[in-house]
């Protein structure tokens, strides 16, 4: 055990703490929303789902923004600055809510809290690639633990508490648990980044094409990931009579699984070609769900989850590595929000084409095959890719601009 703790630094372990914080914070409180603009202010659901489809933009816009300013400014202010504008938010969307306030102003404030939340994960993949240099998939695989931890024990909790206390009061017990992660943040967390004065930096992360063939291959992987939480569950709650208790049984399992197996089996592929872990991840993606459109049997259906739980364990930590070995130290922070910025794009985008192919291809085998077709494209493109784009899988750093990071 003292051999795992001081593989990493004294900074490393307090973003883990901050990245389970804050997921519990905001697991607690937002999943309670849609319960309460349905039940007690009698907002009609498709004006809910409508909002949720926005707060995806508005976590896209946030991961952008985050991006750009850690560089800029530094990855610690923007992140205790992240922090303390979601408490505000967190406040004011509890007040509204136990005042009766306008529903127009709690659907805004909603919108910041995602957008805030947005703002402090490109800081946070910025600092784990300053301090960690040679074991980043582990590293990230690391965090990716702390994150799926805070979202098991965020709803658990929020529906615990809101047994005995309103809606609002969840608001307010994300607000103080983000709080300490703000402290946290500004007392164990040091700023390993020196802000330098030269310019054109975002314009120089825009024309790093190696950059873009990694967003590009890894969006339809996104796709396909963004059908976890919203076509599956209608296919099968509602198509095939799945009770709800199963289907948060086997969403139950994916946490668990990240939980257990993430950390371990990023220390297994930190030695493999980058290309293969990509490859392997959106192969492993596409056969978990494609098997939907065939099996009927419960034990199958977790051992479907199993294999898309595994894809997702191994192209996630592979992906952020490979984007922050690209970056220079100085371009670290934009090119973790340009990739946050896609991962959220596919995982909108993923929710809406899963939500038209359900009405328009019933067939379970043409739907999950339609949708699966994305990521066998990845696993071929991402098999294909590594000729052409040798170097970003080995993660050389582009450019001509900082010979420190080893640049040409």
């Amino acid at each position: 055990m003292k051999e795992f703790v001081r593989r990493f630094p004294r900074e490393i372990w307090a973003l883990v703490g901050v990245q389970t914080i804050t997921s519990a914070g905001f697991s607690l409180a937002l999943p309670f929303l849609s319960l309460y603009l349905s039940r007690e202010r009698g907002v009609p659901m498709s004006l809910v789902g409508t909002l949720m489809l926005f707060s995806a933009f508005a976590s896209a816009l946030g991961q952008f923004l985050g991006g750009e300013g850690s560089d800029r400014f530094g990855r610690k202010p923007v992140l205790i600055w992240s922090f303390a504008l979601r408490i505000l938010a967190f406040s004011a969307t509890a007040w509204l809510m136990g005042s009766g306030g306008p529903v127009w102003a709690i659907a805004l404030l909603y919108l910041a809290i995602r957008v805030t939340g947005g703002l402090a994960q490109p800081p946070i993949s910025a600092l784990f690639a300053d301090l960690v240099q040679a074991a980043r998939v582990e590293g990230y695989g690391l965090l990716r633990v702390g994150a799926n931890v805070g979202w098991a024990l965020g709803p658990a909790l929020g529906g615990y508490l809101a047994t005995f206390f309103p809606y609002a009061a969840l608001f307010l017990f994300g607000a103080g648990v983000t709080f300490v992660a703000l402290i946290l943040t500004s007392q164990a967390v040091r700023e390993p980044f020196a802000r330098t004065q030269e310019k054109q930096k975002s314009i120089l992360a825009l024309r790093d094409r190696r950059l873009w063939a990694i967003l590009g291959l890894s969006l339809p992987v996104f796709l396909v990931a963004g059908q976890l939480v919203s076509t599956l569950s209608v296919f099968l709650v509602g198509r095939l009579g799945l009770s709800e208790a199963r289907f948060g049984g086997l969403l139950t399992l994916n946490g668990l699984l990240v939980v257990v197996a993430q950390y371990p089996l990023a220390r297994l592929v930190q030695g493999w070609p980058a290309r293969r872990g990509l490859a392997l991840g959106a192969l492993l993606y596409a056969l978990g769900y494609l098997s939907f459109g065939w099996i009927r049997a419960y034990p199958l259906m977790i051992l479907a989850i199993a294999v898309v739980t595994l894809g997702e364990m191994i192209f996630t930590p592979v992906a952020m590595a490979v984007v922050a070995n690209l970056a220079s130290k100085d371009q670290r922070g934009r090119y973790m929000g340009l990739f946050g910025l896609i991962q959220s794009f596919g995982w909108s985008g993923g929710a809406f084409l899963g939500g038209v192919l359900l009405d328009y291809a019933p067939n379970p085998p043409v739907l999950w095959g339609s949708l699966t077709s994305l990521g066998f494209l990845a696993f071929f493109l991402f098999l294909g890719a590594g000729k052409l784009f040798h170097d970003a899988f080995q993660g050389k750093p582009a450019g001509a601009l900082d010979k420190k990071e080893g640049r040409a």
